[in-house]
């Protein structure tokens, strides 16, 4: 089991996840932004083109590339039914007590005959190290004064992208916002979440993630 464990990591590019970033083992970094939706089939004509047209005026003004996911998976209703329950046996009246029952049972069966997919969405800003060529980068790491102040360095760097990441972050959040769309940021534990759901497609969702109401985390 620990061979297999040590197997599949070797195949996650994923190093560590940190104050709401994804750390590369490349050194690159990722912040996901989970996105709310539009009915864009409801909107007239006239509405789909303006929508469009300021997607399209959004990506324009982005000098990096990002990715748009959109994340299907199996409901998990494990919740609502047994919230269900407890209605049920918190209901006095017995004629309310039956139907909850009643429908707690079709809702089990259309469930188990029919795969209900809920579909999440979700844009990822990144960030990657500038790569410096062979020679040059073999001629720094044969310098005794950079070895010195590697760390150091390392510190710097570091900060100075997350800096970067931040600004092309609040950039993208910026611009869905215009289009009417919400984005926010995840956290650790909703990170953990999303891969552990990402990397175990057989399984259903263990929690339903959700856009946070006050944009916090």
């Amino acid at each position: 089991m620990k061979e297999q464990s040590v197997a599949t990591q070797q195949f996650v590019d994923i190093a560590e996840i940190k104050n709401g970033i994804v750390f590369l083992k490349n050194g690159g970094m990722r912040r996901v932004l989970m996105v709310s939706g539009i009915n864009f089939d409801l909107k007239s004509e006239e509405e789909q083109n303006i929508v469009l047209y300021a997607f399209q005026n959004f990506l324009n003004t982005l000098d990096f590339s990002m990715q748009f996911v959109i994340h299907s998976r199996k409901m998990n209703i494990d919740a609502y039914l047994e919230n269900l329950k407890n209605r049920e046996e918190q209901e006095e009246n017995e004629l309310l007590r039956n139907q909850i029952s009643e429908y707690s049972e079709f809702i089990k069966s259309f469930v188990e005959q029919n795969a209900v997919m809920a579909k999440t969405f979700f844009a990822v800003v990144p960030y990657d190290p500038i790569q410096i060529a062979g020679a040059a980068a073999d001629l720094l790491s044969g310098l005794k004064f950079w070895e010195k102040k590697k760390t150091k360095k390392e510190e710097e760097g570091t900060e100075q992208k997350l800096t970067q990441l931040d600004q092309r972050t609040d950039q993208v959040i910026s611009g869905l916002n215009q289009i009417g769309l919400r984005a926010v940021a995840l956290n650790n534990e909703e990170l953990i979440e999303l891969f552990y759901n990402y990397y175990n497609p057989a399984k259903i969702e263990r929690k339903k993630l959700k856009i946070a109401q006050d944009g916090k985390n």
